[in-house]
């Protein structure tokens, strides 16, 4: 052999190599055009696929509200680990994707079974599609069943297993799957069909859940509950087969009926809802600090009780967690839908007159100021302010009575007096400072008529105030969005002493028939006209307001706090579920005594401009009449009143007599003069002497 090679060979080797670079031109040539393809078809769109449904969720990440896109489409966003039921993710990966974990995007095995299944049976047996490809097709979704379709989904899908991980890959389809109509995804699919979240799904419903997909439209539970049904018994059925499911459970399962009907997606707190959606633009999950268990049993108070005071009248209620200012409950009206009660109308935010719910600050800042103590005396008898003559609700007076009893009373006399000792542009003032937005008629400055509900305030701006009370003095801002840091500082309402009073004075107010003795310290207020009904109180963690009344500002005959308000403040404790915590103990410096223990200027209150006795045996002392006594004057004929006798011991001449503010003229060498004593009723007279000492009595005339 010469080792030349034969031209046959070298022939037939010439054609192998032209074959073989054609097939490596053309094979170049579709890589190219593959590619070309693949570039045409641009970034996949996960942008759009991420977007969802707005939805508002409690301080537990518990479901309150979503707001459908603007399509219309219901799509919640999940997390597959920490929303949705195990049992129902084992059953959708043993029935459409076994090997999920560990595929690249396509399944080769699953799509060879497919393939050999159309073609040995004439028809689709079964799909072949991973779910990373159901997510690229219900990512782009096309209307035709082609190769070239699946083709798309296949590169598509491995597209999607470069770019994310297996848990977002799983989430987004849980997120997009078809569950019939305008339901996507299986947390608005097992609201909808269930009326429930999906961590908690029996064996019956996880599989439906997994069979509707396939099919959305024709087996929709509110359409065509049979095919949804059969749908379901036939991944059950195969469930069993592979031995996923036991027999008896599948049994059970099979026979559970299925739901014909859907159910609304949940509304709870829709006030704050569309308040917190009007406020953060474009975040798909919105935290309140409010708790879903607290909102929905507040909600249903606020509706029965206002279906039982009667038509027109609606009820708002917040709860308020002291300590951190946190809204836990807001109940904006009774019924959100009802157009008779105007139900969209949030009342908690509506500036109404706040009757005597002002009154616990008038008393706070007189004890702060020192010149009244919870144990001291004050008149509840007429009186007159220049014009204004303040008159108890029940049109009756008290007398002289303990300051504690003047407040958990509600009287007006001593109330009024109080702000007119402390003074009502300072009350305002301090309000304003405490965080408070008080609204007075136009051109108006503060008077004294705010103390018994002259002046506007909302709901909201009072349950702060009595948290600031429960805090000892300072008052938080309220906070509702959890979304949304507030560095606000606390701020001044009084001192801790004067606050510390107040809870204690307050909690001794007589409950209402429904309410247990000192458990709460709370206030009640009726506006002008039986318009508003309000209760606001406290214990050591909570503070809950209440309003009641008509959103339209009409009266209501008979519309009180203490019996239309209180009750439902009472019953909202109740139904927290927890036993009213302690009030704080008394701060450092605050003075608990009784009335004979407390420093002689403290023992009773004496109103602006009347002058004290100076404790000096020199000092005038009436003796006649006596301080309380009542004094019958007999009239003549011609209706004149008869002469009334002061007699005073003590005090250096001369000496003058006032009554009710008016000279009378002056005392005699024996110390006594006949004064003309007004019409019928309380009378306040007064003696001063040369020194400036004084005396006064307070008696009524008959």
């Amino acid at each position: 052999m010469d080792g030349r090679v034969k031209p046959g060979h070298d022939a037939r080797g010439g054609r192998l190599r032209k074959v073989f670079l054609r097939g490596a031109v053309a094979f170049a040539v579709v890589c190219v055009a593959f590619a070309g393809w693949v570039i045409s078809l641009g970034p996949l769109p996960l942008d759009q696929a991420r977007r969802v449904s707005t939805t508002i969720v409690d301080r537990n990440g518990k479901l309150l509200r979503a707001y459908a896109m603007d399509d219309g489409r219901w799509r919640l966003p999940v997390d597959a680990k920490r929303d949705v039921d195990p049992t129902y993710l084992k059953l959708l990966l043993a029935f459409e994707d076994k090997r999920f974990h560990s595929h690249a995007g396509i399944d080769p095995l699953a799509l060879s079974r497919a393939a050999f299944q159309l073609v040995t049976s004439g028809h689709i047996v079964s799909g072949g599609s991973t779910i990373t490809m159901q997510l690229a097709r219900l990512m782009e979704p096309r209307r035709e069943r082609s190769v070239y379709a699946k083709l798309r989904q296949m590169v598509r899908a491995v597209e999607l297993e470069r770019q994310l991980s297996k848990e977002e890959i799983l989430n987004l389809y849980l997120a997009l799957a078809p569950f019939g109509g305008n339901l996507e995804g299986i947390r608005a699919a097992a609201i909808a069909y269930f009326g429930k979240e999906p961590k908690r799904l029996s064996l019956a419903e996880a599989a439906l859940l997994v069979a509707l997909p396939q099919s959305p439209e024709t087996r929709r539970l509110d359409r065509y509950p049979d095919a949804a049904r059969a749908a379901r018994d036939k991944v059950l059925i195969r469930m069993v087969e592979e031995g996923i499911v036991g027999n008896d459970d599948a049994a059970q399962a099979r026979a559970t009926v299925v739901p014909k009907l859907r159910k609304p997606m949940p509304i709870l707190a829709p006030h704050s809802s569309d308040q917190a959606i009007a406020t953060i633009k474009d975040t798909p999950v919105i935290r309140l600090t409010l708790d879903a268990n607290l909102q929905k049993v507040l909600e249903a108070l606020a509706r029965d009780r206002a279906l039982a005071l009667g038509p027109g009248i609606s009820v708002g209620i917040i709860a308020v967690d002291n300590e951190s200012g946190e809204v836990l409950a807001h109940v904006g009206s009774a019924d959100y839908f009802d157009e008779r009660r105007a139900g969209q109308v949030d009342m908690t935010r509506a500036v109404r007159s706040p009757g005597s719910t002002l009154k616990p600050f008038i008393y706070g800042l007189a004890f702060e100021d020192g010149f009244v103590h919870p144990e001291s005396l004050i008149d509840d008898r007429p009186i007159r302010f220049g014009s204004y003559a303040p008159e108890n609700f029940d049109m009756t007076f008290q007398g002289t009575v303990p300051v504690r009893r003047a407040l958990q009373l509600s009287l007006n006399v001593p109330a009024i007096a109080l702000l007119d000792r402390v003074g009502s542009s300072r009350l305002s003032s301090r309000l304003k400072q405490a965080g408070t937005s008080l609204v007075l008629p136009k051109d108006e400055a503060p008077g004294l008529a705010m103390g018994l509900g002259g002046v506007g305030v909302t709901l909201q701006d009072l349950a702060q105030l009595y948290a600031g009370l429960a805090r000892l003095g300072t008052t938080r801002p309220l906070r509702e969005i959890a979304n949304v840091r507030d560095e606000r500082e606390p701020m001044r309402l009084m001192d801790q002493a004067a606050a510390w009073q107040i809870g204690n004075v307050l909690i001794g107010t007589p409950p209402p028939e429904n309410g247990t003795h000192n458990r709460i310290a709370f206030k009640t207020g009726t506006s002008y006209g039986y318009r508003d009904a309000w209760s606001v109180g406290y214990d050591g963690k909570m503070t809950i307001g209440v309003w009641v009344g008509r959103p339209d500002g009409a009266p209501v005959p008979g519309l009180i706090g203490r019996t239309a308000a209180a009750p439902i403040l009472f019953d909202a404790f109740a139904r927290t579920g927890k036993i009213p915590a302690p009030l704080a103990k008394a701060p450092k410096g605050a003075l608990v005594a009784s009335n004979a223990k407390l420093p002689p200027p403290l023992r009773r209150f004496r109103p602006m401009g009347e002058l004290v006795r100076t404790g000096s045996d020199l000092a005038p002392r009436i003796q006649f009449p006596l301080n309380g006594s009542r004094i019958d004057i007999d009239r003549t004929g011609d209706g004149q009143n008869a002469a009334m006798p002061v007699k005073v011991a003590g005090g250096v001449l001369p000496m003058t007599v006032l009554v009710n503010g008016a000279s009378a003229g002056e005392i005699d060498s024996r110390r006594q003069r006949l004064v003309e004593p007004p019409g019928p009723g309380f009378a306040r007279l007064t003696v001063i002497d040369a020194t400036g000492a004084a005396d006064t009595v307070v008696i009524r005339i008959q």
